[in-house]
C-alpha cells in the first residue's frame, strides 16, 4: 500500500502540532476521571447497592457519560480530515502524489484511530489503582477496552465520510453529531419498543449501550464484532470510492 506511512506521519503530526489533540486529551481525561472519582465514591460509600456490578463493569458498561464524550470528541476529531484539505485547495496536491487511494484515505484514518486509542491510554492507572485495593478481572478488562476501541473506530469512521462529503469542517462536524444520535437514539429504541419484536432485535443490535454492557460482562458477542466490522468498513469504502472520484473524475 503505497505512501500509508508517509501519510500517517503527516496526519498524526497534523493532529499534535495544533492545539485540538491536546485539548481534546485533557478533557477526556478530566471528564473520565471526576467520573471514575465519583464511581469509586458511589461504591465505598453504598457498597450494599452495588449488586453484582463491579467498579469496571459500571464504568463501562452502565453509564451515559462514555458515549456523550465520544459524541462530544469524535466529531472535532474526523471533520478536517478531508474538509479541510478540500477548502484550501491541498487535497489537488495530495491526489497528483505517488500514493495510492487506500494510504490515503487509511493513513487519515489509522492517524485519527491512533489520537482516540492515545486518549484511552491515561484510564489504564484506573486498572492499577482498582487492583492495588481488589481483584481486577482482566478478562472483562481485556473485552471492555475491545469494546470502546471498537465503538470509537466506527465512529471515526463515519466521521471521515462526512469529511468527505463537504468542505466544510462546520458541516462535517454537524453532520458528524447527527449520524451518532441518530445511531443512539436508535440504540435507546431497545428500552421502548415492545420485547420480541422485529424493531426491537434492531434496536437492541446497534445499541451501543447494549454492546458495552455486553463487552463490559466479559461477553464478546460475534454479532457485536460484525456490526463493528460494518460501521468501520462501509464507511471506509465509501470514502475511497469518493477519493477516487475526485483522483480521476
Amino acid at each position: 500500500m503505497r505512501g500509508l506511512w508517509p501519510i500517517f506521519k503527516r496526519e498524526l503530526f497534523a493532529f499534535f502540532v495544533t492545539p485540538l489533540a491536546w485539548v481534546q486529551i485533557f478533557v477526556f481525561s478530566l471528564v473520565q476521571g471526576m467520573h471514575f472519582y465519583l464511581l469509586i465514591d458511589h461504591f465505598s460509600a453504598q457498597s450494599e447497592l452495588a449488586g453484582d456490578q463491579t467498579p469496571l463493569q459500571t464504568f463501562f458498561g452502565n453509564t451515559v457519560l462514555l458515549y456523550l464524550v465520544l459524541f462530544l470528541l469524535i466529531p472535532p476529531m474526523t471533520m478536517r480530515l478531508f474538509a479541510e484539505e478540500r477548502r484550501a485547495g491541498t487535497i489537488e496536491t495530495l491526489m497528483t502524489a505517488p500514493v495510492s487511494t487506500p494510504a490515503v484515505v487509511l493513513g487519515k484514518y489509522l492517524a485519527a484511530l491512533t489520537v482516540y486509542v492515545v486518549m484511552w491510554v491515561p484510564t489504564v492507572v484506573y486498572l492499577v489503582i482498582l487492583r492495588r485495593t481488589g481483584v481486577v478481572d482482566w478478562q472483562v478488562a481485556g473485552a471492555s477496552y475491545l469494546g470502546v476501541v471498537l465503538v470509537g473506530a466506527g465512529y471515526l469512521s463515519v466521521g471521515m465520510l462526512m469529511s468527505a462529503i463537504t468542505r466544510s469542517q462546520f458541516l462535517a462536524l454537524v453532520g458528524t453529531a447527527f449520524v451518532l444520535l441518530v445511531l443512539f437514539i436508535l440504540g435507546v429504541g431497545e428500552f421502548v419498543t415492545p420485547a420480541g419484536s422485529t424493531l426491537h432485535d434492531i434496536c437492541a443490535h446497534v445499541s451501543v449501550w447494549a454492546q458495552m454492557n455486553d463487552f463490559a460482562s466479559g461477553i464478546v458477542d460475534t454479532r457485536r464484532l460484525i456490526y463493528d466490522a460494518t460501521l468501520i468498513l462501509l464507511p471506509l469504502f465509501i470514502t475511497s470510492r469518493m477519493v477516487d472520484a475526485w483522483r480521476w473524475g
